[in-house]
């Protein structure tokens, strides 16, 4: 993409939703500003000094019946409005189950990327076209903002908490990646690109990129370099839940309530284990907030993720 064009291209399927909302607002901004403008010249041409029009009280012609009605009618545009741009094109636009997995760190200044096959990359991000993609994000120092003008996706990426994006690019190219959250003296210079092939180049980019372990397999070396594998393994003797089969399962608390576990589960019961503490175990995990980078603790939630009810630990 030229770096001149005016207006991106609507290259993601939630593209078409925002422009038409973008042009919709601002057809009614342009209205009013200029419903404004001709009323300022009127009644200055009208009013100025020197001119014969009447200057006495205010007739009472408005009632208050249409001053109510003109309230309500503005307060019904407001809340149509904001239900357009939160929930009507904010809602994402493919089911995260089909979706092409991805995992983005955020850090001064750069974009890394973590494929799920063990491919990564830094500064780019390779896609096949017409995939559903669900980018799972964070950050290892500051705020970031991951932000694709010609997919019309902006998220926040932020230091210990995930941020999720979902979009289905529709259009074969390379587009400009952007940080939109000023991080620091060389924001400017944190850019990238997204390129979007067709399936079979991809399947030949992916094939001929050099992979590390995926990132189940790391971590599984990470869950047995911290020594989680002495509490948690199938095997063990401590009092420690076991995590065969534990995602997407349902856990009871200590505290009474009974939650799903998710990836923001999982994250939370490495960082701050006391937090939600299972119901039948004492509280004597030590957290590893601030000991794991969000990197190590991306792979490390991809191996837990993993883990089949049938399936014994490392």
């Amino acid at each position: 993409m030229s770096p001149f064009t005016f207006f991106p291209p609507e290259a993601a399927s939630g593209a078409r939703p925002v422009d038409t909302a973008f042009f919709w607002i601002l057809l009614m901004a342009g209205f009013i500003c200029l419903l404004l403008f001709v009323l300022i010249v009127v009644f200055s041409v009208r009013y100025r000094r020197g001119s014969g029009a009447r200057r006495g009280p205010l007739p009472d012609m408005i009632s208050r019946e249409f001053e109510v009605g003109w309230t309500i009618a503005t307060l019904f545009v407001a809340i149509f409005l904001f239900w357009w741009f939160v929930g009507g094109i904010g809602a994402p636009t493919a089911s995260t189950k089909n979706a092409l997995e991805i995992h983005v760190v955020a850090r001064q200044w750069m974009w890394k990327v973590q494929h799920a096959g063990g491919a990564s990359e830094i500064d780019e991000l390779h896609l096949p076209v017409n995939t559903p993609v669900h980018l799972i994000m964070t950050s290892e120092d500051v705020i970031h903002s991951f932000y694709v003008p010609a997919f019309r996706v902006k998220q926040d990426v932020l230091p210990g908490r995930p941020s999720e994006l979902l979009f289905t690019p529709t259009e074969i190219g390379t587009y400009n990646l952007l940080c939109a959250e000023y991080c620091g003296t060389q924001h400017s210079h944190m850019t990238g690109h997204v390129v979007v092939m067709a399936e079979t180049a991809y399947t030949a980019w992916e094939s001929r990129q050099p992979h590390g372990n995926s990132l189940s397999r790391q971590g599984a070396a990470i869950f047995t370099t911290l020594g989680c594998a002495a509490c948690h393994a199938g095997a063990s003797n401590l009092h420690a839940p076991k995590l065969d089969g534990l995602f997407h399962s349902k856990v009871a608390l200590a505290d009474g309530r009974t939650v799903t576990v998710d990836e923001t589960y999982l994250r939370r019961a490495i960082l701050e284990p006391r937090a939600d503490i299972v119901a039948g175990y004492e509280p004597i995990m030590p957290g590893y907030d601030g000991l794991i980078s969000p990197a190590d603790l991306v792979s490390l939630l991809a191996y837990l993720e993993s883990l089949p009810a049938t399936e014994s630990q490392p």
